[in-house]
């Protein structure tokens, strides 16, 4: 049963993961910003691998910051 709940958990993640690499690539916004959001969805996606809720809990804040049009600050 939980084998059941941990993988559309990791469904969930990868669809919301897939999504948030799309919204990225089409903002417009400078470069570096797009390469400071590309690296928090790298950082996201390698968590995935070890920690699925914390990626889960990353990937939530990231996805808000984006629907508020917080974004980083480019190098």
């Amino acid at each position: 049963m939980e084998r059941d709940s941990q993988l559309k958990l990791y469904e969930a993640v990868a669809d919301r993961l897939k999504e948030a690499h799309t919204r990225v690539r089409t903002l417009q916004v400078p470069e570096g910003v797009r390469m400071a959001l590309t690296r928090k969805l790298l950082v996201i996606t390698a968590a995935a691998k070890h920690d699925l809720a914390d990626a889960a809990r990353r990937l939530d804040r990231l996805m808000k910051d984006l629907d508020e049009g917080r974004f980083p600050e480019g190098d």
